[in-house]
């Protein structure tokens, strides 16, 4: 079911951090290189395109559409939101592939393939990787571009996203004290905020999944990266595989037991979207638990927050450290574009894709959507200021690791019961590879 319609007129870390962050700013990068891109197309003809997705709204896409319009001035995008979209069971995405009135493009992730009709999916999608459409794809980060059978790239990443926690900075100047850096200070910070009257000093969204998923998900990844022996039993799911967990399981079953998070209140918020955003927001939770896919909505939530409003402070948003040495930059993609091969408006789907794949035009998305550009030259929104300390060697990225959605499902349950208390770390070992994931 359709929930908007916009329409747009042309009148209106490891190679991440090694390479450097190009920069870090609220400002947007600079117009792209207009040098660069030159039309392919007649640029007086009138074309029409049709993007949908699950976002409500797209103001970055609108923002890139208008810049594309300066070489197509009859150009007219259409933006639809489709209700559950990114749910696997759905088939609305299918669906929309075979009806009367098709997109050009559309919003893809990692896993959508292995949906149910993700073969369906695959196969009305063009090859992005055809030499003969003239798109760049060598600004893209390799390890985020992804290859089916035959060798074809079906999808391009547009935003990836990672986990931490927003940090209430105020409150820290408040009570002079610094951010973590390392898990003993987090521990020993959280005491202190305890101590000044702040009873629960971090909070996070705790509905099935999330609670501690910042600090312990990545500490995982970082355990198995190297293992192939254990990439290969958590896939196979064999028996004993849960063992692999049990460091990770211990760091959260231990900072649970620490009393600086209340899963009950935690688990009054509805989403881990705006709910805990606003939440955030009151101005009293010193630490929010969560990801860049949170953080990406926190600029358009601060003036809907009566609260921010009232007595706006300063947040960053912060790698969770688990270790002595630090935290993790565990970077996956969030988001993606496909071009429908059998679009009626392909070869002008094609030429946006090929205007819009470029290092200007993809930090200029994620830096007004704050999150964080798959390029290799990037530049990240000055919230995520904090990430430029990470060690080039405590970056890991998710596509790269090669632990399927089975097993990964699996982990985030089982970090979720034990830091709930339902199961103990035994218990959730014992069990892993047949915890319910509903």
């Amino acid at each position: 079911m359709k929930r908007t319609i916009k329409t747009i007129t042309s009148a209106v870390l490891t190679a991440i951090m090694a390479a450097g962050i190009a920069g870090c700013s609220e400002e947007k990068p600079k117009d792209p290189g207009k040098e660069g891109f030159k039309p392919s197309l007649d640029t007086n003809a009138a074309y029409t395109m049709n993007v949908v997705g699950h976002y409500s709204n797209f103001e970055t896409l609108e923002e890139e559409f208008n810049r594309f319009t300066e070489y197509y001035p009859n150009a007219r995008l259409t933006y639809t939101a489709l209700d559950n979209y990114s749910k696997s069971s759905s088939g609305i995405l299918s669906t929309a592939l075979a009806g009367s009135e098709p997109p050009d493009i559309f919003f893809t992730y990692p896993w959508i393939y292995d949906w149910p009709d993700g073969g369906k999916i695959a196969e009305a999608s063009e090859d992005l990787s055809d030499p003969a459409l003239g798109i760049d794809l060598s600004c893209i980060r390799d390890n985020l571009l992804v290859r089916d059978d035959d060798g074809r790239i079906l999808s391009v990443p547009i935003y990836t996203t990672t986990y931490g926690m927003l940090v209430n900075e105020n409150i820290f100047e408040k009570e002079g004290l610094s951010v973590p850096q390392t898990y003993s200070q987090l521990v020993s910070v959280c005491k202190a905020l305890q101590d000044k009257g702040y009873t629960y000093p971090i909070m996070g969204y705790n509905k099935g999944t999330g609670l501690l998923d910042p600090l312990f998900v990545p500490y995982f990844c970082a355990q198995i990266q190297t293992d192939k022996k254990a990439l290969s039993d958590l896939n196979e799911m064999r028996q004993g595989a849960g063992e692999y967990l049990r460091s990770a399981l211990e760091l959260a079953a231990d900072f649970m037991s620490y009393g600086f998070i209340d899963p009950e209140e935690c688990s009054k918020l509805e989403n881990n979207y705006e709910a805990v955003i606003l939440r955030f927001f009151e101005g009293d939770v010193p630490m929010m638990f969560a990801t860049g896919n949170t953080v990406s909505g926190t600029k358009k939530r601060e003036s809907m927050s009566e609260a921010f409003t009232a007595a706006p402070f300063s947040y960053s948003f912060f790698p969770v450290p688990s270790t002595e040495d630090g935290g993790y930059f565990l970077n996956s993609v969030s988001l993606s574009f496909s071009v429908n091969r059998n679009s009626k408006n392909l070869a002008v789907s094609n030429e946006f894709m090929r205007f819009l794949i470029c290092s200007d035009e993809l930090n200029s998305m994620a830096n007004g959507k704050r999150m964080v550009p798959p390029c290799k030259d990037m530049s990240l929104n000055s919230v995520y200021a904090p990430f430029m300390d990470i060690d080039a060697g405590r970056t890991i990225n998710q596509s790269e690791l090669g632990l399927l959605d089975t097993p990964s499902s699996q982990v985030a349950k089982a970090g979720w019961l034990v830091s709930n208390g339902i199961m103990t770390v035994d218990e959730v070992i014992k069990d892993f590879g047949s915890l319910s994931t509903e």
